[in-house]
């Protein structure tokens, strides 16, 4: 529970100073001797103490205060959208409030939001992790802040977490790719050192493996910073006598720019297209986009309700639950090679 948190009381108690100066100190308030402000800062970081923005709240709850921070790679992707709208649901209905903030896969900035959301008290968080090490997270969990990861696993620290079947569904769509008899099919996705990107691209290998067809590092690419980067590729990869007769895109914002640069090019219907993440009309699309798609609403409901759980005092050991994907075949992944 976050009662547990270290208090201004203890703060003054352990740099030898008043409960006024810590208040001081900690509300940035210009004024007080450097030699207290030391002190005081010394005691804060012994003691991992946060200041409290919401003490009322927090006396008036019993050491709650109702809600929970939702940390997503971009608000305004249609994946994050989604699973803010589930996650948003699931709280509502239990009279909790929800907090959302873009980590854009930064992991200063998680830590950033992290830190400013727990200054808040929020109960609870899920987390769609940017960082490659969440050990700083253990502080924060004894002092009673909760966390569920979702899409990724945590990092050097066990957590409750809810991930889906990446490799498996591109496993099962690059698959079908070959049996239409494409054995030159392209790989675009994300930064490697993303758990999901990682996952993907070794469904893709493992399909290829399977079929006994040989890796070529000049299909593949991984880890584009922008829209720009990944039409340019596009350009080039089609540009080439020995060009792809496929293509798989393991993001919905790849998938998109690889629709625009195919109509370009008048390749849409002689290069066939399938993408991971859904993707708003693909059905109306011509021709319509097949996809590998993730169940939001599951995996938002049940890291919702694992929070919630943990929140309310479950001690059980961590879960990872994994939410199957859907290959959904459509034109785009019937055009024979």
């Amino acid at each position: 529970m976050n009662r547990n948190r270290p208090t201004m009381l203890d703060v003054a108690k352990e740099s030898g100073t008043s409960l006024k100066t810590v208040s001081r100190v900690v509300n940035g308030e210009s004024g007080v001797n450097p030699e207290l402000v030391t002190k005081v800062e010394r005691a804060v970081k012994k003691l991992h103490y946060r200041h409290n923005l919401t003490a009322g709240s927090l006396r008036r709850l019993g050491g709650r205060t109702k809600t929970i921070g939702l940390l997503l790679e971009n608000v305004s992707n249609p994946f994050s959208a989604a699973l803010h709208r589930t996650v948003e649901d699931c709280a509502r209905a239990r009279g909790i409030e929800v907090m959302t903030g873009s980590l854009d896969g930064d992991s200063a900035r998680e830590r950033e939001l992290i830190n400013g959301f727990i200054a808040r008290r929020v109960d609870g968080l899920i987390v769609v992790p940017s960082s490659d090490d969440h050990k700083y997270l253990v502080n924060e969990r004894r002092a009673g802040t909760q966390f569920v990861f979702i899409d990724r696993p945590a990092l050097n620290f066990n957590s409750d977490a809810v991930t889906a079947t990446n490799s498996e569904g591109v496993e099962e769509a690059v698959t079908s790719l070959i049996s239409l008899g494409h054995k030159r099919i392209a790989f675009l996705g994300d930064f490697e050192g993303i758990f999901t990107a990682k996952e993907r691209h070794n469904g893709y290998r493992k399909a290829l493996r399977s079929s006994k067809i040989p890796v070529d590092k000049e299909l593949e690419k991984l880890g584009f910073h922008n829209e720009s980067e990944i039409e340019a590729f596009l350009i080039d990869l089609l540009s080439r006598q020995n060009r792809p007769t496929a293509i798989f895109t393991a993001q919905n914002v790849i998938t998109l720019v690889a629709i625009r640069v195919l109509r370009s090019k008048n390749l849409h219907h002689k290069i066939a297209l399938i993408g991971f993440d859904e993707l708003p009309l693909a059905d109306l699309l011509d021709p319509a986009i097949s996809l590998v798609t993730q169940d939001i609403h599951a995996m938002g409901s049940i890291a919702a309700q694992l929070l919630f759980d943990r929140i309310d005092g479950v001690k059980s050991g961590y879960e990872e639950r994994v939410v199957p994907t859907t290959f959904t075949q459509r034109a785009s992944g019937l055009i024979k090679a």
